[in-house]
């Protein structure tokens, strides 16, 4: 045997047990005439000693011994002079019998530590490396027990899973599709589907009407911390359900995964219509830990000769509780914050609301004190706190402002990572228009359902239907999302006509969903999870990366295996494909 136990198992109980343990050398010290020496497996680490004393030939060998190597030992347990509260194992060591090196490593390129040395480019091309440390280990067995409990869960609910095919047709009305092309049919293409969407629709047509599939989809699409060009989504659809259906159906689950694996038990969610997000947030996915909602005053500051108040079209504030003490410096930040181009704010409007009740702004040549009082009041500002106010075309202010909001947040520490605050958002637009194109796309996708009653207004005014669909928010981040699905192939035409689709292409590409329509598919809707995002939020992590084995970069590479990367002409030729120069 290798092992007898794991060096994440030992307690003071297994005092003076002969054990056998195998694994990674953290560290080695040298003290006088001993060597204590950090054994590390995905378990734990347990703290050997070799004594000079007892046996000199094996202290010898094991002051060889570097960091990384694989080694297994033979031992008895005894209890620790100088415990370590700080690791299951503090109370006890292995009085080292035995020594077997199983093999040696290389001095590794970082620490295999927490707080490791190595930065993310060097971590990422040694990602082997990288997994062994404790941190990324336990994320890895978080995301594990979330799908393990998921399918629990699903399962007693009658959830089928059933998986669909990787390898489908393009649909490039969404996200760029990576293409495969295929040799048996020279010059024609596979895309990795985006997700399993119209397939699993079309499960509902065939009578299973709960299914589910934890499933890698493909986004050739730019990336960001909480985006990878591949990623696993927690898929779902259900016959037979209107809305109502669905959100009670995956509020339970997910309050069953904060009680099972955070042991966090969560009130119902709040529902907050899109319209009301956009107006209160600026964002269809807010962030509800803390307050600070936007207040329209544009009634109040017109007609004061500020002609870049007079000119907008929106003008709102947030109020910054306990900030009128903010700096000249302080103020010049957050101005240069909002002016940076991801942003794109021409400028900021402060008000200080002085403990004395004064009133001290960046335009008080233009508005006197009753006027900034006006603001206060609509703000329901107190002393103490301060005022800051963006204008300009609604939606793009609404969204600089959001921007502001989050910031603030983060400086007044209100973003606690181990707070959670979950809620929909419900009733988005069906529809939005690209106006330099001239032409509606589908906020969601061509597969959501409008609401009943808007219905009518696909032929009058399509931009103002509401869709039957729903997100899932957690702390400012969409978790999942989904729709009471189209499941009339009439209905379904329509919406393909008003996206612009020939007859000719919406036959060609979603044919066979129209045409399945036409054998009794019952009503049905979904949801998705990106799995991904759902374990970051539970381990509290900026970036979705480090709770994926093997991650790309933000160049959609993989630096460890050099992908994407060049072919041979060979397999080009038996593609049919020529490579530019």
């Amino acid at each position: 045997m290798y092992r007898t136990k794991t060096c994440g198992e030992l307690r003071i109980e297994n005092l003076n047990q002969e054990v056998v343990l195998a694994g990674w050398v953290q560290k080695a010290r040298k003290m006088g005439g001993m060597i204590f020496i950090d054994l590390r497996d995905r378990y734990g680490i347990t703290q050997l000693v070799f004594n000079q004393e007892i046996n000199s030939e094996l202290c010898e060998r094991a002051a060889k011994i570097g960091r990384e190597w694989v080694i297994q030992v033979k031992g008895k347990v005894m209890e620790r002079s100088n415990k370590n509260a700080n690791i299951p194992t503090g109370d006890i060591e292995i009085i080292t019998g035995e020594l077997t090196i199983l093999n040696v490593s290389e001095v590794p390129p970082f620490t295999i530590e927490e707080d490791t040395d190595g930065g993310d480019d060097l971590r990422m091309k040694y990602r082997y490396l990288d997994l062994r440390r404790t941190n990324i280990r336990a994320n890895l067995e978080l995301r594990h027990r979330m799908a393990f409990e998921t399918r629990s869960y699903l399962d007693k609910l009658r959830f089928l899973e059933v998986e669909t095919p990787v390898l489908i047709g393009s649909t490039p009305e969404g996200a760029r599709d990576f293409l495969v092309p295929s040799r048996m049919n020279p010059g024609e293409f596979y895309a990795l589907p985006q997700s399993p969407q119209t397939l699993k629709q079309l499960l509902m047509v065939s009578g299973f009407d709960r299914y589910f599939q934890i499933v890698k989809c493909f986004r050739d699409e730019d990336l960001r911390a909480d985006r990878q060009p591949e990623f696993t989504q927690i898929d779902c659809e259900m016959s037979f359900v209107e809305q109502e259906d669905i959100l009670n159906t995956f509020e339970g689950l997910t309050k069953h995964l904060f009680r099972t694996i955070k042991g966090v038990d969560i009130p119902d969610f709040p529902r907050i219509s899109y319209a009301d997000a956009m107006k209160l947030y600026g964002s269809d996915k807010p962030d509800t830990r803390f307050d600070m909602k936007f207040v329209e005053i544009k009634d109040l500051t017109t007609r004061k000769n500020f002609v870049v108040f007079d000119s907008a079209g929106y003008v709102a504030a947030i109020c910054a509780e306990s900030c009128a003490s903010y700096t000249r410096k302080q103020l010049d930040e957050l101005t240069d914050f909002v002016k940076r181009p991801q942003i794109g704010a021409k400028g900021l409007v402060y008000v200080r609301y002085e403990a004395d009740g004064s009133l001290r702004s960046s335009v008080d040549k233009f508005y006197s004190q009753d006027d900034l009082k006006a603001w206060a009041d609509r703000c329901k500002a107190k002393p103490g706190d301060l005022i800051l106010v963006l204008c300009g075309e609604t939606e793009k202010t609404q969204k600089q402002l959001s921007e502001l909001r989050l910031e603030m947040g983060s400086r007044l520490g209100l973003r606690d990572k181990n707070k959670f605050n979950c809620l929909w958002v419900v009733d988005f637009p069906l529809l939005e228009k690209d106006e330099e194109l001239g032409r509606f796309f589908a906020k969601h996708h061509p597969f959501t359902g409008p609401k009943p009653e808007d219905i009518p207004l696909l032929d009058s005014n399509p931009g103002a239907v509401r869709a039957n669909a729903y997100d899932m928010v957690i702390n400012g981040v969409e978790i999942g999302g989904g729709s009471i699905r189209i499941y009339n192939s009439e209905l379904q035409k329509k919406m393909f006509t008003i996206l612009g689709f020939t007859e000719e292409k919406a036959q060609a590409q979603f044919g066979f969903l129209m045409n399945a329509f036409k054998f009794g598919a019952p009503p049905h809707g979904g949801i998705a999870f990106g799995l991904d995002r759902f374990v970051s939020i539970f381990a509290g992590l900026d970036s979705i990366r480090d709770c994926i084995a093997f991650p790309k970069n933000n160049s959609g590479r993989d630096v460890m295996l050099d992908a994407p990367t060049a072919v041979d002409q060979e397999q080009l030729d038996e593609l049919n494909l020529q490579v530019r120069p």
